[in-house]
Formats: C-alpha cells, structure tokens, sequence
C-alpha cells in the first residue's frame, strides 16, 4: 500500500532512497556489512543489511588496516586453527559488528527488519545437516541474526528444518520463480510445525532473495555464446520480468516472508519494484548512483513489463522459460541451473581468497620480507 498519504505534503526526503522508505511498504537493506556503508544505508532509510562471501572478502580487504590486528588477534587467541577456521572467524566478527549497528532497528520493528544476513558456506550446498548445524550457530551469534540458506536441493530441506527451529532465514543463489515457490513451501511448513508445537513466530522475518541481475547476467552470456539477436535492452528485464510475477504468485497465496530484490546492474532492479512489500539490496555503490539520480519515486511494482520483451525472452531464451514457469525446474535440479553453478563458484572461489588472506598474516612469505 503507497503510504504517501500519511506523510505531509510539503515533507523533504534526503534522497530517492529515503523517500521510497518513508513512502512505500518498500525496505531498504544494505548489501555489505561495511560499517561505514551501513551508516550511510541507514541515513537514507535502510532497516537492515546483507552479506556473502564476495562481500566479506572486499569489506575486508577495503579496510585492512583495521583487520590485521584483529586476524592477528584470532591467530593468537585460537592455536591450532586452520586459516579456513580463521577466516570463518572474521566473517563472524564481521556480521556481529553489523549487527549491533542494526539493533535499535530490530527492536523496534520486532524483528521483521533490523537484521543482518550472515551466508552459511557455500560448500554445504548438498549437505542440509551441515547448513543446518552452521545456521544454529550463526543464529546464536547475535537476536538479530538472519541466515543466508542457498536456493538448491539441500538448501530447501534446510529452510524448513532452520525455520522450524526458529531461524530466521534469506534463501540466496536463487534466480527463478520455481526456486521461490519451494523456498516459500519449505517456510511455510516450518512455521507451520513451530505454530503447531506452541512456539511464536510473529518476530520472525524470513526472506527469499532473487539475484535478478544474475539471471540478466546468465542470458547476455547465452547471447553471445549462441549468437543471438535480441532488441536493445531487452535482456536488462529478465530478472524484474521473474520478480514481479513471482511477488504476485506470492501475494495471490500468502505465502509469510518478503521478497528481496540483489545483484543490481541497472537502476530498474530498485525503480521496477517499488511499492511492493519487498526488499531492495543494493551495494553501496548503487546505493549512492540512486541517491543521486533524479528518478521519481512512483510505485511501479504492479505495472507488467512490456509483454512484447517478455515474449522475446520467452521466445529465444530456454533458461528464461525455466525462470520464470512455476513447474520449469524441479527442486532436484536446482543445483544444476546455470546461474546457480556460477553463482555457487563465485562464493567458493571468494572463501578460498580469504582464506589466501588470513595465510599470509598467519605464515607470511619470507621471499616478500
């Protein structure tokens, strides 16, 4: 619902941003748990932030100078660990930090925002126990934690289990309409077992992420590997086009978690979905190009995307049928689809570089003394 109605007519927002927060039932969170880009999130609305494994690596790496007294400190505190214990140790500091900037929000709002996103390893995505015993410990780590469960065959299990557990969670290397549903199912009936056992679950906020930019990625590579010509622009509306049937199947069914909107490419990944009840996660980056843009704030959420650029990508494009057809993929494939292999490998390749990271605090090369 526009909620523009209730502020006053002459009110002044610091930004596009902060006028779609205050205007809209559309959230603003963060995409880094960089302190200073938290802030400036906050400053212009944002009520939580998340987080993965790219971007544990280049919040680290952007502010060196501060964590290599602090990898240093867990190298001392923690004798015999491997560097890959170290740097799973850093991600955890990391999001604590972020947490705590996010509390007086998480408080107020009774958990459906105020939280921080904290990704289990990408190595577990086949091994639901394993998402599982890592989600228990994350969740203990801050009141205000949310734990990032991947979209695959595994990670559907998981989402239940966690859910029913009480853990808040954001299904992530998700990218189409049939991923959503089952993660919306899987909440669904956690919460369901959890209402059934007599437990509260009005302060939970779970989410389901499509990396829209991910799947506009994945198309533009089939272009070229295929040879395909499509008219101008139309493969920036692939994810938007998935987005927004999938929020009104959810809607239409009620489904009780949010969802997200991440892997921003173009301004349409934020300005196509506001007014919904969803969450946009830009990085900071695209954060400060909207602050600056001169783009209205007007609810587009419920406008379709063209149906002759939907046409054309349904028409050229086998992945886009399967992202956007509720029945296209089976959960047994879902770890098969290609932007999630892609997506998968960008994560374990970013883990095994902060892990090179914490290598060289930990044994620094003497060839560089």
């Amino acid at each position: 619902m526009d909620r523009s109605a209730d502020v006053g007519a002459t009110a002044t927002w610091k930004s596009p941003l902060h006028e779609m927060t205050q205007t809209t039932d559309t959230c603003l969170w963060n995409d880094s748990a960089s302190l200073d880009e938290l802030r400036f999130a906050i400053e212009h609305g944002a009520v939580g932030a998340t987080c993965n494994p790219v971007i544990a690596l280049a919040a680290v790496k952007a502010q060196m100078g501060e964590w290599r007294p602090r990898i240093e400190g867990l190298i001392r505190g923690m004798p015999g660990a491997t560097e890959d214990e170290i740097g799973w140790a850093v991600v955890e500091q990391l999001s604590v930090d972020a947490a705590a900037l996010l509390r007086p929000i998480f408080d107020a709002q009774r958990g459906r925002n105020g939280r921080l996103s904290i990704q289990t390893d990408p190595r577990f995505f086949r091994d639901a126990d394993a998402i599982c015993r890592q989600a228990r410990r994350f969740d203990r780590l801050a009141p205000n934690m949310i734990v990032k469960i991947p979209a695959t065959r595994a990670g559907i299990e998981a989402i239940e289990t966690a859910t029913a557990d009480g853990i808040s969670i954001n299904a992530t290397v998700s990218f189409t309409l049939p991923q959503c549903v089952a993660v919306a199912e899987a909440v669904e009936r956690g919460l369901r077992r959890r209402e059934a056992a007599g437990q509260d679950v009005s302060t939970m906020g779970p989410v389901c992420t499509i990396m829209v930019g991910r799947l506009d990625d994945w198309l533009k590579v089939v272009t070229d590997k295929e040879g395909i010509c499509v008219d101008p622009g139309c493969l920036e509306w692939a994810g938007v086009a998935v987005f927004k049937k999938t929020y009104k199947l959810f809607r239409a069914r009620g489904y009780r978690l949010r969802l997200l909107s991440a892997a921003f490419r173009n301004h349409m990944h934020w300005s196509e979905l506001v007014g919904g009840d969803v969450v946009i996660s830009p990085p900071s980056s695209w954060q400060k190009r909207f602050v600056a843009s001169d783009i209205a704030v007007v609810p587009r959420m419920d406008t379709p995307v063209a149906e002759a650029l939907v046409d054309q990508l349904y028409r050229r494009f086998p992945d886009f049928r399967r992202a956007y057809d509720e029945n296209a993929i089976a959960v047994e494939d879902f770890d098969s689809f290609a932007p999630t292999r892609r997506t998968l490998r960008q994560f374990l390749a970013a883990g095994a570089e902060l892990n090179q990271l914490v290598r060289d605090v930990m044994l620094p090369n003497p060839d560089n003394a």
